[in-house]
This record gives C-alpha cells, structure tokens and sequence, in this order.
C-alpha cells in the first residue's frame, strides 16, 4: 500500500507552485496560439460523410489525428440546401484550403454515405491541386443484417 504523504511534505509541495494574481497580469501576456498553424502536413487522409441531409469532410493526417474539418452546416447552409452538391463543394472547398495552407500534397479520399454531396466533394479536391493516392467508398453494406419492418397493410 501506498505511504499516506505528509501534512508538512505538501506544504513543501504547495510553496513552490508559481502563482499569478490576476490583479497584476497584464493582457499582453501571450494567448493560448493554435497548434495546427505550425503542423507541416505532407500526406493525410479526406474523409467525406454524404448523408442526404448533410455533407460532412475531415481532412486527417497518417496517424488518425484531424487537422481541419467543414460541414455544410458550419458553412451556412440551413435547412434542405444542405443536403444539395453546392454545400458538399463549399464545405470541402472549405476544409481543404486549411490543410493546402500547411503544405498538405498528397492524399487517400474515403466517402462514405449515399449523398448527393458525394461526386461534387470529389470534384473540389480534385480542384484545389491536391494529389489523390487513392479513392475509396467505405459506405457500410449490411450482409442481411437487420430484419426489415412487416409489410405495410393498407
């Protein structure tokens, strides 16, 4: 078992912490800057989720880890017209345009879903320059999974 840490030895502890007073803090002092901007991204993977009610794009890099992502909601679009080929092109020309300002080349594209959104997604990476290794459909088929509800009766 674990020995029980001391009353004195915590306050040993305690006294060397660094403490601010927000009184005397000045607004000057560096802010919390963003990580991504200083990320050099040569290869990721743009992840398309086509719904018919939405269009959502993932840039990430090898490992797994996001670097940018859009959606058609995020970009304005409300309603049915986020469903539509325009939204899914905006939201992708949108997540793209953060990864190609960190120097992102190349990439693995991975749709999935059966919306709309799908074909034109495609079409504005192919736009914006980026080099595609590989293009996968990974929509998720059922091998006769789930029973279908009972006929209608009318």
């Amino acid at each position: 078992m674990a020995k029980p840490i001391s009353r004195t030895s915590l306050r040993n502890y305690v006294r060397f912490i660094p403490r601010k007073n927000p009184r005397f803090t000045s607004r000057k002092s560096p802010r919390f800057t963003s990580r991504k901007s200083s990320l050099r991204i040569s290869k990721g993977v743009i992840n398309i989720q086509a719904s018919f009610n939405n269009t959502i794009v993932t840039v990430t890099d090898t490992q797994g880890q996001v670097v940018s992502w859009s959606s058609a909601g995020t970009c304005g679009f409300r309603g049915p017209r986020r469903g539509t080929p325009f939204a899914a092109q905006t939201a992708t020309a949108n997540a793209i345009s953060i990864v190609i300002d960190q120097g992102m080349q190349e990439a693995d594209v991975r749709i999935k879903g059966p919306g709309l959104g799908r074909d034109s997604a495609l079409r504005a990476i192919r736009r914006s320059g980026i080099r595609l290794n590989c293009v996968m459909d990974v929509t998720p088929l059922p091998h006769n999974g789930c029973r279908p509800p009972k006929k209608r009766r009318v």
